[in-house]
Formats: C-alpha cells, sequence, structure tokens
C-alpha cells in the first residue's frame, strides 16, 4: 500500500487531524521548510542509525544534525553510525528512499526524538514521497509514537 495512504489511514482511525500539503520536489528537510514556508525547526527530520548493529530511527528538527556521540551516550551503545541508503532502502519499501515519516511503529523501528523536536506545538513531516507533507500536533504523534526522548541534536552550521 501507498505510504500516505496507509499514514492517512492511520491517522483518521486514530483521531488525529492532520494537514496533507503537496509541494514542489524537495530531498532535505530544510528544502522542505523553504516549500511548506516554516521554520526548520518544525520539519521532524528522520535519520537512520545503525546501533550495534540494530536499525533505529531518529527523529529531529531539519535546522539540526544528529550528534553521534550524544546519541551514543545516552543508549549506553558501543557501535553507532548513519545507515546508508542501501541498508535502511528495504525497510520503508512503500516509501522513496529519503522520505520516510518519523513513524518508525509502522516498521517495527525503535524511534528516538531529539528534546528541542518537543518544544513546538507541530510538526512536519515527509509522507513518502518528496513531494507530500503531513501537517499534525506534537501531542498526537508522541501519543501514537511513544518515542523515547532526550538531547542528541547539534545545530547545523550556517
Amino acid at each position: 500500500m501507498y505510504l500516505l495512504t496507509r499514514i492517512k489511514q492511520y491517522l483518521d482511525q486514530s483521531g488525529v487531524p492532520y494537514e496533507h500539503h503537496v509541494h514542489r520536489t524537495a530531498f532535505t528537510a530544510q528544502e522542505i521548510a523553504a516549500e511548506e514556508h516554516v521554520p526548520g525547526k518544525l520539519v521532524a527530520k528522520t535519520v537512520v542509525l545503525k546501533v550495534d548493529g540494530k536499525s533505529v530511527m531518529a527523529v529531529l528538527p531539519a535546522s539540526e544534525k544528529v550528534d553521534l556521540a550524544a546519541f551514543q551516550a545516552q543508549l549506553n551503545s558501543k557501535d553507532i553510525r548513519l545507515a546508508t541508503e542501501f541498508e535502511f532502502a528495504g525497510i520503508f519499501p512503500d516509501c522513496e528512499v529519503g522520505a520516510m515519516p518519523p513513524f518508525g511503529n509502522l516498521y517495527n523501528l525503535p524511534v528516538y526524538v531529539d528534546d528541542t523536536l518537543t518544544k513546538d506545538p507541530e510538526i512536519v513531516f515527509n509522507a513518502g514521497t518528496h513531494q507530500d507533507t503531513i501537517r499534525i500536533k506534537y501531542s498526537d504523534f508522541a501519543r501514537l509514537v511513544q518515542p523515547q526522548i532526550f538531547s542528541f541534536s547539534l545545530v547545523l552550521a550556517a
């Protein structure tokens, strides 16, 4: 099933109000922020990491990057790195590569959210393509996904 349909059904069945937007093709989270005319801190960027050989999902604002050392320290893991596109493409067969939503629970992946993302009432995220986004309340996202929250981001250089 096409992810956009699946995620809309999931949100509808969960009673979560949302907005679906279509924009010009955008490959980075910062480009999505520009296309959606929102600050980068509202765009939930999804990054797949390999932690001790297992895939996990890190979700943070588009305006930040994963601090691997902080993430590793928080999880007390031995090995951590960014997953390659080849490694994560098969996990999200209904998504364009790099356009996966922050709903790791739909893919049996643990989800970790950087605490800075929790500070705004809404988030915007990819909905499986480089043209589709969904906007929902952060509280609804947290209720559905039940992520672990801690600090693991660094502000991107300007």
